[in-house]
């Protein structure tokens, strides 16, 4: 068979729809968080087993499972790393960071990574949920600056959220506070520990 009727017989999914996670015994405090971190609303609630969450018009998000034989987790386990949901702006990205800054939430570490400007958080379970936004209007321009840059620096750069935020509101132009770096070094150490260590 050749490599352009394989390609062709491939039927790629539209959308990514949901993410059901399983807490132990968490379930009050995973659904709060959720609620309180995307801005999402209870769907449905089978009894505080089984809860469905929604932040815009898809019937469910989010779906968070409890069950109590469940096994912990160990630190840095193989599996998923982390869910990240992207924001339209960073006018938005960083109104996010605010509120939520205000409600005692706050990102374990923020990185620009070229193509997205991203905040990292835990999740009451210590789940890593990404917050991001889109660097480039074209992705495939996003695209190009990894293939050039990701061998060099695959992980990005740190950045001050608050120190943004005051730049945005003083008037800076938002594409120049996400404009990633035409030169790249490599990761520092101390990037590199808070991504592991979270």
């Amino acid at each position: 068979m050749s490599k352009a009727a394989t390609t062709a017989s491939i039927i790629s999914p539209r959308k990514l729809a949901h993410v059901v996670l399983r807490t132990r015994s968490n379930i009050d405090a995973m659904v709060q968080w959720y609620c309180v971190v995307l801005g999402a609303q209870i769907v449905f609630n089978a009894g505080g087993r089984l809860v469905f969450l929604s932040y815009d018009d898809e019937h469910h998000r989010i779906a968070i499972a409890a069950s109590p034989d469940l096994t912990e987790r160990p630190p840095r386990a193989a599996g998923l790393d982390h869910i990240a949901f992207t924001y339209d702006d960073i006018d938005a990205l960083l109104t996010t960071y605010e509120r939520l800054k205000q409600a005692g939430i706050l990102p374990f570490v923020c990185i620009n990574h070229g193509p997205t400007t991203s905040l990292y958080y835990n999740d009451p379970d210590h789940n890593r949920i990404e917050l991001q936004v889109d660097n480039f209007a074209d992705m495939s321009e996003a695209t190009l600056l990894m293939q050039e840059q990701f061998s060099i620096n695959p992980v990005g750069t740190e950045f001050d959220p608050d120190e943004l935020l005051a730049r945005l509101r003083s008037g800076d132009d938002p594409a120049e506070l996400v404009r990633p770096t035409r030169k790249p070094s490599a990761p520092t150490r101390e990037l590199i520990a808070k991504i592991i260590s979270s």
